[in-house]
């Protein structure tokens, strides 16, 4: 269960889980997947793992379920990496010489690679740091370089921190901001936006997969409001590409934010789509030699640009084979753990939703002790950007979720490696602790006893 991440036990688990999706398509019942799955897990559960929560030792390092918060480098991203952090080091702004020739070569067959995933040209692909600088560009660059004319942009209350931070600091620049609600499933009212758009609105920004909820906004349709009121439209994709199928062109989307590391590629590249035709202007947000269209000036880290080219060119090529592997080890995490557990409640649109993220409410436990207990898994409770604070999140706030819920959700990430071994332990683990702290709860025990919580009168002390 414990294990080191290598290149020849990553080959194995692809192996492996490709044999389980085999036997997924081609199985005439769940039954006889499920009887397989099994047998072949409790041999697992037969190993035991020394853990000491109290003094919070684990033998090994846990498991890794958090997804949404980073992926593993795929080592075939990592083959295609290496050449350009030994061998070929050139600038690829270096005109002169073949140094940067080479490298220049590498990084528009990475700008080609990263196109081909969402239907785009090469030449509309702008290299970035990450998601969370695209986020910035795109929000601030649009709404300044059209302020003199517009002064509107329209965002939603569940979007990721960057995109709210940066509409915040717009208000502070004398824009007008609308921070659209979303429904109790997390998907937005589509007549709600419609009202809100104005002749006064340059921008829409609505992230396409939410980080925390893994939650689907309507896209194509909110694509095709904003080109009928001829207002731009960027989505913060960081969560949604190479795992679900996106055109720029179909969906009418202007702009899209990508992230690397979370499509198994390396941390600290990004990039984001700036369409050509009809064409979008923005205003640069850092000054400097030009590069990227003049839109992103610095210069371009080649060897994590090639990652960032391998990632994606891999994920188009496996998305389906992803698609159902996380499918089904979903679906087998949430059957077992609701199974056992009574009153589990599911955040989010259960269909319109992406798999691999799965936002859990465990009622009358505590989020942070149940985290603190599930040592030897790798959990979140939320976003891995706003997880210092002590808050509830505030996704989840907008989903009309009860405080006391919002406390006890976990966040289930699940990937590409993701073993059903893992999946198994993870839900025996979860339900073994989720029935210990709600025996020592004492609104648990009220509640058993057919006590309506919502109806006591608290005294304050």
């Amino acid at each position: 269960m414990l294990r080191l991440i290598n290149p020849k036990a990553v080959k194995a688990a692809i192996g492996l889980n490709r044999q389980w999706v085999a036997c997924i398509s081609q199985s005439a019942t769940v039954g006889q997947q499920s009887e397989a799955a099994v047998s072949s897990s409790e041999q697992f559960r037969q190993k035991r793992i020394k853990l000491n929560i109290k003094s919070d030792n684990v033998e090994g390092r846990p498991l890794y379920l958090d997804a949404q918060a980073t992926t593993p480098l795929d080592f075939r991203v990592l083959d295609a990496m290496l050449p350009y952090l030994t061998n070929y080091y050139g600038n690829p702004h270096s005109r002169t010489h073949a140094y940067g020739w080479e490298t220049e070569q590498a990084v528009e067959k990475a700008r080609e690679q990263v196109a081909a995933i969402i239907g785009a040209e090469p030449k509309e692909i702008i290299f970035t740091s990450g998601a969370t600088e695209s986020n910035n560009i795109a929000v601030k660059g649009v709404a300044r370089f059209y302020g003199s004319k517009k002064k509107h942009v329209i965002t939603t209350q569940t979007e990721h921190k960057c995109v709210l931070d940066s509409c915040r600091a717009l208000e502070n620049e004398g824009f007008r901001v609308t921070y659209l609600p979303v429904q109790a499933n997390g998907i937005i009212d589509m007549k709600q936006l419609e009202e809100a758009i104005t002749p006064d609105t340059s921008l829409v920004s609505i992230m396409t997969v939410n980080n925390e909820i893994g939650v689907k906004q309507p896209i194509s349709d909110i694509g095709a409001l904003c080109r009928s009121k001829k207002v731009f439209f960027h989505t913060d994709a960081a969560q949604a590409v190479g795992k679900i199928p996106l055109d720029v062109n179909s969906m009418n989307i202007d702009l899209m934010s990508i992230s690397g590391h979370k499509i198994y590629g390396p941390k600290g590249v990004g990039a984001l789509y700036v369409r050509r035709r009809p064409r979008v202007r923005l205003e640069p947000i850092q000054s400097g030699g030009g590069q990227e269209r003049g839109l992103r000036s610095g210069t371009v880290p080649a060897p994590l640009v090639v990652g960032l080219g391998a990632a994606a060119e891999l994920a188009q090529k496996e998305m389906e084979y992803d698609t159902k592997w996380i499918n089904f080890l979903s679906k087998r995490l949430l059957d077992r753990i609701t199974t056992a557990l009574p009153h589990v409640i599911r955040n989010g649109d259960p269909e319109q939703t992406y798999n691999g993220c799965l936002n859990l409410s465990f009622a009358y436990v505590e989020g942070e002790s149940l985290l603190m207990a599930l040592k030897d898994v790798a959990l979140s409770s939320g976003s891995a950007c706003t997880s210092a604070s002590l808050e509830p999140s505030y996704v989840l706030r907008a989903i009309g979720t009860e405080e006391d819920l919002a406390h006890s959700s976990i966040r289930f990430g699940i990937g590409r490696f993701t073993t059903i071994e893992e999946v198994d332990y993870t839900a025996d683990k979860c339900i073994q602790h989720v029935e210990r702290l709600r025996e020592m709860s004492p609104l648990w025990e009220m509640v058993q006893e057919g006590i309506d919580l919502k109806n006591i009168q608290w005294s304050q002390h």
